[in-house]
């Protein structure tokens, strides 16, 4: 690890981790920037060319512009001072996918804040900033994307909110450390393994059952209202007539995805298996239940049952 990585991680275990930020006198950090920079050289040469050549009108547009950038830096300070900063946790998503972290500006001030920006603090591949305006006396939400790595818990990254209005002579900034953590789920098994095989449900008939390429044999000629996850797309591409999976013989049975029939070495590889098949037993329209060591889902179906289920693979540890 570098110098600057060392002080810049110093610095950040220094800040507390909080949802809600208010900005305010000890927490926005203001420099100027190269056109800052630039601009002081340029007035530094304008005055001593005005008292080399004695210019009464140098001497006064030099300090004119001075003065506006005094006034620069002020409203830039201004423009991030008594602003509050929220977000929330993202939406689950798969390890290794982007999650989508909402962060929400309020201003309660009486004017308007303009070119503010939202970026992670230190992006492998740069930052990617997200600009808003922040109404008077409202609120605007920037979107910001991130990739949790691994599976479970992870903490959001640290972000940086910063501003070079209104005249890009300074940079105003301040670093937020969110406490709030975004849930991986494991990443399914590509390509995913055949589904085990149902059981049927006590006074069921065993009509239905998932065939070796994970395909629902149980159908139904398409009726007016069938939803596109009920229509059977494989066997409309083969035949050319829309057939959907009948939920009435896919109930008699029940699924049980157990950790201990992924026959598979590591932890890890037999949740990415039970991930895929909780994914294709949900798109299926199947009954299913979830074993893990100290842990039993109960059977059910639907969008609910699959985002249970994959919640507790994110979240169960050996």
């Amino acid at each position: 690890m570098s110098l600057r990585q060392r002080v810049q991680a110093w610095f950040e275990n220094r800040l507390p981790r909080t949802d809600s930020l208010e900005l305010g006198q000890g927490n926005i950090y203001i420099v100027p920037t190269r056109a800052g920079f630039a601009f002081a050289l340029t007035l530094v040469l304008m005055l001593l060319a005005s008292i080399n050549y004695q210019l009464n009108l140098g001497y006064l547009l030099t300090f004119l512009l001075a003065g506006s950038a005094l006034v620069s830096m002020h409203l830039t300070h201004a423009t991030l001072r008594g602003l509050t900063l929220r977000t929330k946790a993202p939406a689950p998503v798969f390890a290794g996918d982007a999650a989508i972290l909402d962060v929400t500006l309020s201003s309660t001030a009486s004017r308007e804040r303009h070119g503010i920006g939202i970026a992670l603090r230190d992006p492998d591949d740069g930052p990617a900033w997200a600009w808003v305006d922040v109404p008077a006396g409202g609120s605007a939400t920037a979107q910001v994307s991130f990739v949790p790595e691994r599976r479970g818990l992870n903490a959001l990254p640290t972000l940086v909110a910063e501003t070079h209005f209104p005249l890009g002579l300074f940079r105003a900034w301040t670093v937020w450390r969110p406490a709030a953590q975004a849930l991986a789920w494991p990443r399914p098994e590509t390509p995913a393994a055949p589904l085990p095989p149902a059981s049927p449900l006590p006074g069921g008939s065993p009509v239905a059952r998932p065939g070796q390429g994970g395909e629902f044999d149980g159908v139904r000629a398409y009726r007016r209202g069938d939803t596109p996850q009920r229509i059977v797309w494989k066997k409309v591409a083969k035949s050319g007539e829309l057939v959907s999976r009948d939920t009435r013989e896919s109930a008699s049975r029940e699924l049980w995805l157990d950790y201990a029939e992924t026959q598979l070495p590591g932890t890890e590889a037999r949740l990415s298996r039970l991930a895929a098949w909780t994914v294709a037993a949900e798109r299926l329209g199947l009954v299913f239940g979830l074993r893990l060591p100290g842990v039993e889902l109960a059977p059910a179906t639907g969008d609910a049952q699959r985002r249970a289920a994959l919640e507790a693979l994110a979240r169960w540890q050996s």
